[in-house]
């Protein structure tokens, strides 16, 4: 499972785009925003995943100061890795993750599926 942690239903906004090209490819993904919607049909929710659900990649869409309150949360999921996309990035969040042993790359979502790497 892929959590978009950041998104929109504005399709102008990278983490739309990001969402939309996920479900495409055919991943599993949880869709948390700040308000409830929808994406390629699929619910946006302000909700997390339940810690039973196997976490493979979170790629955020927050800034580093709305990220500060979902570090906690994140480390309980213990995804494998956690994107953190332009703008996102924060030595200290980084770090933190990285000590709860997640794999952390600061990389833009939408090159890794344009280049196949994702």
């Amino acid at each position: 499972m892929v959590v978009v942690l950041g998104a929109s239903e504005n399709p102008h906004r990278y983490a739309h785009q990001a969402a939309h090209q996920l479900i495409e490819i055919g991943y599993a993904v949880w869709l948390l925003g700040s308000r409830p919607g929808k994406i390629s049909s699929q619910p946006i929710t302000m909700d997390w995943p339940h810690l039973d659900v196997e976490i493979h990649t979170i790629t955020v869409y927050l800034s580093p100061e709305r990220l500060e309150s979902q570090l906690e949360k994140i480390c309980n999921l213990k995804p494998q890795r956690v994107i953190l996309n332009p703008g996102t990035e924060h030595d200290g969040h980084a770090q933190r993750l990285k000590t709860a042993g997640i794999a952390v790359e600061e990389a833009c979502t939408l090159v890794l599926l344009a280049t196949g790497q994702f």
